[in-house]
C-alpha cells in the first residue's frame, strides 16, 4: 500500500468509527470524527517513517511497535486512537500488497496474503476501500458486542458545544 491508500483508509475509518461510537448523526458524531481523524491518520502513516532509516516494512511494521502504541494510553492517558491507524496500516500492507510485512522483526520472515495487489495496480484503491469496510465491521462488532471503544476524549469540546 502507498501513502495515498493509507490516508484514504484512515479518513474512511475515522468517519466510520465516528458513526459507530456516536451514531446519532448530529454534532456529537462530527466531534467524534474530528477527535479521531488526526490520531488515526498519524497512526496510519507512522509505520512508513522507517523508509528514512532501517528497513522498510520491517523496522516499524511489527507487533512490538504496535504493543507500544496499545500500551501508551494506559500509561500516559492520550493517543487512544493512534493504535487504530497503526494496526490498520499493518492490515493494509498484509492484505493490500504483494510483499507483506515482518510482523516479528528482527526475525526477517515477511507475512502477507497471496491475494495482495501491487501498490501501482488500478485495483489498489478498491482494495483499500474493501479492507476499510471489513475493518469497520470488525470495529463495530467489537464495540457493540465485546468492549466499548468510547475514548472519553473530546469531553471539553462536547461540553463547550453543550452536547
Amino acid at each position: 500500500m502507498n501513502k495515498k491508500g493509507h490516508v484514504l483508509n484512515a479518513i474512511l475509518l475515522s468517519i466510520g468509527l465516528g458513526y459507530i461510537l456516536q451514531p446519532s448523526g448530529d454534532v456529537e458524531t462530527f466531534v467524534q470524527i474530528a477527535e479521531m481523524i488526526v490520531p488515526v491518520t498519524l497512526g496510519a502513516l507512522f509505520p512508513d517513517v522507517d523508509t528514512a532509516f532501517g528497513k522498510h516494512r520491517k523496522t516499524l511494521h511489527n507487533l512490538p511497535v504496535l504493543a507500544v502504541f496499545l500500551a501508551y494510553p494506559y500509561f500516559f492517558g492520550n493517543l487512544e486512537f493512534v493504535w487504530v491507524g497503526v494496526v490498520t496500516h499493518y492490515l493494509l500492507d498484509v492484505m493490500g500488497s504483494k510483499r507483506g510485512i515482518a510482523l516479528f522483526y528482527p526475525w526477517p520472515k515477511e507475512f502477507g496474503l497471496p491475494i495482495g495487489v501491487a501498490t501501482s495496480s488500478k485495483w489498489a484503491d478498491a482494495v483499500t476501500v474493501v479492507v476499510t469496510l471489513v475493518e469497520l465491521a470488525a470495529f463495530a462488532a467489537v464495540h457493540y458486542f465485546v468492549l466499548s471503544l468510547d475514548s472519553g476524549l473530546g469531553a471539553g469540546i462536547r461540553a463547550s458545544l453543550g452536547v
